[in-house]
């Protein structure tokens, strides 16, 4: 079975540490895994259920950092995986 690839922009595989902060009150910080990025923002896998759609975040990681929005998140055992895309770069 194929799939097709919609992505508008190339990701480029990636590794490191991602801080999120939600912009909720009260904020919570998040440690995450980089997994790649594009132009207009990464995925990372996590052990936070609560990042959930639509939940904005301050993100930092080695090639940037900014205002993000969970766009999906896919929770598979004990981790999540979830994509952003960027809003505001800092």
């Amino acid at each position: 079975m194929s799939t097709i690839d919609r992505r508008k922009e190339p990701r480029q595989p990636a590794t490191g540490l991602v801080r999120l902060e939600t912009t909720t009150h009260p904020s919570r910080i998040v440690e995450a895994s980089l997994l790649d990025v594009s132009a207009s923002g990464f995925r990372a896998a996590h052990a936070d259920w609560n990042l959930t759609p639509g939940l904005r975040v301050r993100f930092s990681h080695q090639q940037a950092c900014g205002v993000a929005i969970v766009v999906w998140t896919r929770i598979l055992g004990a981790e999540a995986t979830s994509g952003f895309l960027i809003l505001a770069p800092a």
